[in-house]
């Protein structure tokens, strides 16, 4: 059951898909603070029992009690656990507990915090910035009940090519082809899977969007071509400012047509960005949104089947006023004796520049309608709706394709345009357990292709930590090798005993088959791919307290290895399972466990999973790249002493009409033996081992 409240006049952000008229009813489980002018807040009393999920992309664990957090889209790449706001504005919690299950969508496009036991224990109290905000509480039986009513609310999410599963390699400081060819070369020269190289700001003409910098990349359209027919797939970056320069056509058109954000005095807003000085298309306006989004075709026409948008909370280096402001402030400290008080807070004056408060409070969009609206009461749409304007160019421009499309900054509502990834993390360990733990919060909000940066993208990776990270990480939609500009150079060719790289991203290929079947189901059922335990064991106390690990759609669970210089883990099981350890994308071990916890030995090279009773986890022959593929023989790994059932989804990968079939995979014991079958007389089925039997 679905009730809607509404208080003041909401601005439509259109995360909620249809229309649901507001209830008068008494609203249940929360009560509300006498309203403000600026403010509106909701308080809930937790029982002790209560767990709290959601809130997407967050710092801490799965359950968010004990910490305050805040919606507010936030280039910050330091995520460590005393952090409040990351790159998302995920805005949906679930409440369950032994007295009470519900859940609670706040749709409101400025800050809101949640201080969810943080100031008082059993105390949560959310605080919306402004007095306008649409209310949804959603009820059921069960988690999952709930979160599919949630997803019906806000829509199907958004589906990429079938290469967009392969492994993807990036950097920041590929400067020319030379660079890509040589990544290219040397995972070649390793035989690791590779499906797509990314191309960061470098590849661009002085930053400037949908520029190619002719002498790093000399007829770019043919290059791309090339890289194609070698099984690569290039994916540009597009960031959200747009370069300030005479002659730029972009800028011109912009600045013609009125499509960039305006200050306060009716001027083109700048800020600086990469290029320097920038203007902030008005992506909450129509017109500016079609305009950007056409932008696109110029790489689609030189081939490009992929892009990912950054920069677009949006983030902004310093504004024109606040770099005046500064250096106007830092001049009273020129030539004098500075002690602790004062060489503070002239470093501060420097260090507030970016991304800051007032900067957000300074610009404008001019909505649909002509009216004014300041950018901070909506400024957690920004990086949607420049997603959103990608998106409707792409259904334009190429109407039954799909085209791979991910963005740092999100709210609740672009799941239904794109993926996201995690943002700008670093190689630790650390931020390898919060890739774990964010990932069934994120497909709680809609967000099914996503992923981390697998090894960090800021600090110096080692080679323990990258094999780690990729363990996990072969079971993420989205899997992505980056790292910044002076970190230590991290594309697998470049460790030793490259084998063992290999052999981890070659299961990665031989997955596809389950990991393509759950994720579109997950779609057409409003469902999780990755689910905490608590969600399918409701009963079990040790499940619900457990966090670093997940179960993988319908089959599997995995429990990654996270700590360094560890030789395995404890693992609980909450029933009996089929323990699988890859110690090579072909050679496995098999052993069947009972419920209860048990110490596995997991080798830096190997890959643990665990197979759910009467469950199949079909594979495949892995590839150099996803288009090399044969779906049509299949090995299933099963676990069941009478009869296990999957349902194997499949589409050419690539077309946006749901043209989808599913087969039925069945493994049965027969006095003979097992026997595999399937509904698809195409289908070539073998067994897998059965060390278990």
């Amino acid at each position: 059951m679905i009730a809607k409240y509404t208080f003041g006049a909401p601005i439509e952000t259109t995360a909620v898909v249809g229309k649901y008229m507001s209830t008068q009813d008494p609203m249940p489980f929360f009560s509300l603070d006498k309203p403000t002018e600026k403010t509106l807040s909701f308080r809930y009393k937790m029982h002790r029992t209560d767990i709290v999920y959601g809130l997407g992309q967050a710092v801490r664990g799965i359950n968010k009690r004990g910490w305050k957090y805040e919606s507010y889209c936030t280039d910050d790449p330091n995520h460590t656990e005393t952090k409040n706001a990351l790159y998302g504005a995920h805005n949906f919690l679930l409440i369950s507990g032994s007295h009470t299950l519900f859940g609670a969508f706040f749709d409101t496009p400025s800050r809101i915090a949640f201080d969810i036991g943080y100031t008082k224990q059993d105390l949560l109290c959310i605080t919306s910035s402004q007095p306008d905000l649409a209310l949804y509480i959603l009820t059921g039986t069960t988690e999952e009940e709930i979160v599919g009513a949630f997803r019906q609310l806000i829509g199907k999410s958004y589906v990429p090519p079938r290469w967009a599963f392969g492994f993807q390699q990036s950097r920041w400081g590929y400067q020319n082809t030379q660079d890509i060819e040589a990544v290219t070369a040397g995972y070649k020269a390793c035989d690791i899977p590779l499906d797509a190289i990314y191309l960061d700001i470098d590849y661009m003409e002085r930053y400037k969007n949908f520029t190619i910098d002719q002498k790093k990349f000399p007829d770019f359209k043919q290059f791309a071509e090339k890289m194609k027919k070698s099984g690569i797939h290039l994916v540009p970056i597009i960031d959200a400012a747009v370069k300030i320069e005479e002659g730029y056509d972009v800028y011109e058109e912009g600045k013609a047509n009125g499509y960039f954000c305006k200050d306060e005095n009716g001027k083109n807003f700048e800020a600086g960005v990469w290029p320097g000085k920038t203007c902030f298309p008005d992506f909450l306006n129509g017109r500016a949104r079609r305009w950007f989004g056409d932008k696109y075709k110029r790489l689609l026409d030189c081939g490009i089947e992929g892009f990912w948008n950054d920069m677009n909370e949006p983030a902004i280096f310093y504004s024109k006023n606040g770099l005046d402001k500064a250096w106007k402030s830092i001049e009273q400290y020129k030539g004098k004796n500075m002690g602790i008080d004062t060489f503070f807070t002239m470093r501060d004056v420097f260090q507030q520049l970016s991304n800051n408060p007032e900067d957000y409070r300074s610009f404008y969009h001019t909505m649909d309608d002509n009216t004014v609206v300041c950018h901070d009461k909506v400024h957690n749409l920004y990086g949607y709706y420049m997603t959103k304007s990608a998106a409707q160019a792409f259904d334009a421009l190429c109407p039954d394709k799909r085209i791979l499309l991910f963005s740092r900054a999100s709210y609740i509502g672009m799941h239904r345009y794109s993926g996201i990834w995690t943002g700008d993390n670093h190689s630790w360990w650390s931020h390898l357990l919060l890739n774990i733990k964010m990932m069934p919060s994120l497909n709680m909000c809609g967000f099914l292709y996503t992923g981390a940066d697998v090894g960090g993208f800021g600090e110096n990776v080692t080679r323990d930590l990258l094999l780690r990270w990729l363990a996990f990480a072969v079971f993420t939609p989205l899997m992505r090798n980056h790292s910044a500009l002076g970190t230590r150079e991290q594309e697998c060719y470049r460790f030793e005993n490259t084998e063992d790289f290999r052999h981890i991203i070659a299961l990665r290929y031989r997955l596809i088959p389950y990991l393509y079947s759950e994720y579109m189901k997950a779609v057409q059922n409003d469902s999780m791919l990755f689910k905490p335990l608590s969600f399918v064991y409701r009963d079990d106390p040790m499940a619900k307290a457990v966090e670093d690990q997940l179960l993988v759609g319908d089959s599997i669970m995995v429990a990654p290895v996270y700590t360094q210089n560890a030789q395995g883990r404890y693992v609980y099981l909450p029933e009996d399972m089929l323990y699988i350890n890859f110690q090579t994308e072909e050679q496995y071990t098999c052993t069947p466990l009972a419920k209860g916890v048990h110490y596995i030995s997991v080798a830096l090279s190997e890959i643990p999973l665990f197979l759910r009773k009467n469950c199949i986890l079909p594979l495949c022959k892995s590839a150099s790249c996803t288009d090399l593929l044969d779906l049509n023989h299949l090995e299933l790994l099963y676990y069941t002493d009478s009869r296990a059932v999957y349902t194997l989804y499949e589409d050419d990968g690539v077309s946006k009409r749901q043209n989808g079939k599913m087969s039925v995979l069945t493994v049965t014991k027969e006095s003979s033996g097992y026997t595999a079958a399937c509904e698809d007389l195409e289908k070539t089925l073998s067994l897998g081992r059965r060390d278990y039997a």
